[in-house]
């Protein structure tokens, strides 16, 4: 039996449900290198996220040299894992494209989709990843600003540590139908 445009489409979607309910956080890794085409995907990836306005305000620093990766992981203390990850990525807010005024912060959402994107793209793509929380602690931005020698205005939002995963990782079971309120 042949598949269908409708067939291809419910499978893809089903693909991508399975995904995004099987990721879970790797904060262990195999001792090799991230390819660069690999890298570029998860960064095309990051950056087909929605943004307010397509302002589209993110800048994506992709950290692959160890001595970087050491102080990333000195910078923030949730990042520890980059000191022997192969592969980091800085999502951060550019603020020379954020919006103006009482919306600039919609840069905060903006880059959490373009995380998001990239944590499910390396979980996709056979990876393990994790996100480490920079913004909103000032100490964690400056550290992280001082690691990689970022320029005023951006603004790192967080470190994704990323590389082939050691062993099996578990996904959580996150369901809870308390959190949740019908209408």
């Amino acid at each position: 039996m042949e598949k269908t445009d409708k067939d291809s489409a419910q499978d893809s979607g089903q693909t991508a449900y399975v995904s995004i309910l099987s990721r879970a956080s790797v904060r262990s890794y195999e001792d090799r290198p991230v390819e660069r085409a690999m890298v570029e995907r998860l960064l095309r990836a990051g950056m087909a996220a929605p943004s307010a306005v397509d302002r589209r305000p993110w800048h994506l620093v992709a950290v692959t040299s160890r001595d970087k990766l050491v102080r990333l992981a000195v910078a923030n203390p949730y990042a520890s894992c980059a000191r022997t990850a192969p592969l980091a990525i800085v999502v951060c807010g550019n603020m020379r494209k954020a919006l103006e005024g009482a919306d600039r912060d919609f840069w905060i959402q903006d880059c959490s989709a373009a995380s998001e994107n990239i944590l499910l793209a390396a979980h996709a793509l056979g990876l393990g990843a994790v996100w480490t929380g920079t913004y909103p602690r000032m100490e964690r931005c400056a550290a992280v600003s001082r690691a990689l020698g970022l320029p005023p205005h951006l603004i790192p939002l967080n470190t994704i540590v990323i590389g082939y995963p050691k062993g099996e990782p578990r996904p959580k079971d996150k369901w809870n139908p308390s959190d949740v309120t019908y209408m």
